[in-house]
């Protein structure tokens, strides 16, 4: 158990401890130990009881961590060059954010396109918990006549959609596969039942999992012993995404890597990653519910997954090089010195954004396209399209 996390209060260990039953009558009904993937989905999405379906905080200063758009509005106004960019060559065009979290990028990027001269028809939101639908709704209440363009929808548009699919910091929230490998065996991790509480055990690998570890493991030049983990779902979220898209880019960003860089042999124990009040470990075990688990993307899934629904690579780069393609540096020479409290807010946020200690580097931007006529504002600095 980590050592250096605060205790949750009654309320919140409680709710664990109902989510803890569903996932032992869960584990039970598997036979013992159930693949880590749907220890995943559960610890998550399960109702009512799901680290984002529950009304646990989840973001800012009361919550877990703090993504970009939570930071400020600077990324906002960056992301809209590179949408309104999109929308003018759509035409009548629509935004659809998947994975919305506090709402706060909708409200600011509605905004700084309303400046642009940019507004979409409408501004689609694909959400599946209702706790945070209901946070959304109360963030874009800020702005009634922006409010009025977004809808709630349970599922990608079956119509033909024109215009941008967003995801911000989603891919990593998919459910992910645990595995190891040694000596050319590959087992499967999972979860289990042991003496009163949840706890690692192992399963014998499916001949998918076998053969697509054994081939990383020769790509890769792995040694003795390597865990690591891979979304199975990746291909099928995107496709989805990709499918009504008849013209328009579909936008990713998340942190990851490239597949030579996510499966690398020194990179043994793989990129499994929780939160919990801005503190990150690595027991994925610990209080069901009450703590985000994310695994880094792989990007160069992505890119075949895209591939394959028939989009082209737009560009792939980082955080840090999208945002200066966008015009971050003209924005923070705009604004008021004089104004010392603002100056050092945005300079703040930039700082966050940019640094490559921070966000700058370990976040990367994937834009997919299909019939667009022009490049895409934001990947016209440095690309990474080789790493993929």
């Amino acid at each position: 158990m980590p050592d250096n996390l605060p205790l949750p209060d009654v309320e919140a260990r409680e709710l664990s401890a109902q989510l803890v039953q569903v996932l032992r009558a869960r584990i039970e009904a598997a036979g013992g130990c159930l693949a880590f993937d749907a220890f995943m989905d559960l610890a998550l999405y399960e109702s009512r009881l799901g680290y984002y379906c529950n009304a646990v905080p989840l973001f800012g200063a009361e919550g877990d961590f703090v993504t970009a758009p939570e930071s400020g509005g600077l990324f906002a106004r960056c992301l809209a060059q590179s949408v309104a960019c999109v929308l003018a060559q759509t035409g009548p065009a629509s935004v659809l954010e998947v994975g919305a979290g506090s709402g706060a990028l909708a409200l600011d990027l509605l905004g700084e396109l309303q400046n642009l001269g940019r507004l979409p028809q409408r501004y689609l939101i694909l959400e599946r918990s209702g706790a945070l639908r209901a946070e959304q709704r109360r963030t874009l209440e800020r702005n009634s006549a922006l409010a009025a363009l977004v809808e709630w929808v349970d599922a990608v548009p079956e119509a033909p959609f024109h215009g941008v699919v967003l995801a911000n910091e989603v891919a990593d929230a998919l459910p992910v596969k645990r595995f190891c490998w040694s000596e050319a065996e590959v087992t499967e991790l999972g979860v289990g039942w042991r003496d009163g509480r949840l706890a690692e055990c192992c399963m014998a690998a499916d001949p998918e999992l076998r053969l697509r570890v054994q081939s990383l493991a020769r790509s890769g030049g792995w040694d003795e012993h390597y865990c690591s983990e891979y979304c199975p779902s990746l291909a099928t979220w995107l496709a989805d995404l990709a499918r009504p898209l008849e013209q328009g880019l579909l936008l990713l960003i998340d942190y990851g890597y490239g597949r030579a860089e996510y499966y690398h042999a020194q990179r043994v124990m793989g990129t499994l990653m929780c939160h919990y009040r801005h503190r990150a470990h690595a027991d994925a075990l610990w209080f069901p519910g009450l703590q985000d688990i994310t695994a880094f993307v792989d990007f160069t899934a992505v890119a075949e997954a895209a591939s394959d629904a028939g989009l082209s690579l737009e560009g792939f780069s980082s955080q840090a090089q999208f945002l200066v393609a966008c015009g971050i540096d003209r924005i923070l020479a705009q604004a008021d010195a004089g104004d010392l409290p603002r100056f050092l807010r945005l300079s703040n946020e930039a700082k966050r954004l940019l640094l490559p200690g921070e966000m700058g580097e370990r976040f990367k931007v994937a834009g997919f396209s299909r019939r667009l006529r022009q490049p895409v504002t934001g990947f016209g600095a440095r690309d990474l399209r080789s790493r993929l």
